[in-house]
């Protein structure tokens, strides 16, 4: 499960990255980072 939420949290910032870069639209963006945020931090708290 932890895995899967690090995998989670991998494609949301690389998705984050792209919408910074390419389309600027930073209602997205904004969502994007703090889902993987989230997603990260609860990869932490969970432990292996």
């Amino acid at each position: 499960m932890s895995s899967l939420l690090y995998i989670i949290a991998v494609i949301l910032l690389i998705g984050w990255l792209v919408g910074v870069f390419i389309y600027s639209v930073t209602g997205l963006i904004h969502i994007l980072l703090v889902l993987a945020l989230v997603a990260v931090i609860f990869r932490f708290i969970g432990g292996r």
